[in-house]
C-alpha cells in the first residue's frame, strides 16, 4: 500500500483525525449485532491500525461495553453530532478500529474478510466473495 496521508472526522467536523493509509494492517466487515446497534445498520466496517499511527484531533466520548465474544469494547463518538469514529479492545488499546465511513476519501478500501456472518441480516448480506467468519476469527 502507498504511503498517503488519510483524513476523515465526525459530521460536524469538531473531531478530526489523520493517518497514513500504509499503516493499516486491515480492513474488515463485522456483522456482530453490537456494530449493528452502534451503527445502526447492519454492519460496520472497520480500518485496523496502530494506536501510534493515528492522530485524533478533538476530544472522543466513549462508550465501553462487553462485546459478543467478551471483550470489552470501547466506542468513541463525537459528543456534539454523535458520529462513530474510532473503537477498540480495551484488552489491546494499541489497535484502533477506524469506522471506514468517517473517512473523508474511502475509495481505496478493499475489506479482507467479514466477521459475525452468524448475524448477519438478510438485508444486509456478507460479501461471500472474501473469507468470511462465522463470529471472531481465531488467530491462534
Amino acid at each position: 500500500m502507498d504511503s498517503e496521508l488519510q483524513s476523515g472526522g465526525c459530521l460536524c467536523k469538531k473531531i478530526t483525525y489523520k493517518f497514513d493509509k500504509s499503516h493499516v494492517i486491515s480492513a474488515h466487515h463485522c456483522h456482530c449485532t453490537d456494530c449493528q446497534k452502534s451503527t445502526g445498520s447492519g454492519k460496520a466496517t472497520i480500518l485496523l491500525i496502530p494506536n501510534e499511527s493515528l492522530q485524533i484531533n478533538g476530544e472522543l466520548k466513549y462508550y465501553t461495553v462487553t462485546g459478543s465474544a467478551g471483550s470489552n469494547i470501547s466506542r468513541g463518538f463525537c459528543a456534539e453530532c454523535g458520529s462513530p469514529l474510532i473503537s477498540f479492545v480495551k484488552e489491546n488499546p494499541d489497535i484502533k478500529f477506524i469506522k471506514a465511513g468517517s473517512i473523508d476519501d474511502s475509495t481505496w478500501i478493499n475489506a479482507d474478510s467479514n466477521f459475525w456472518s452468524s448475524t448477519a441480516k438478510s438485508w444486509s448480506p456478507v460479501d461471500e466473495t472474501i473469507h468470511t467468519f462465522t463470529h471472531n476469527p481465531d488467530f491462534a
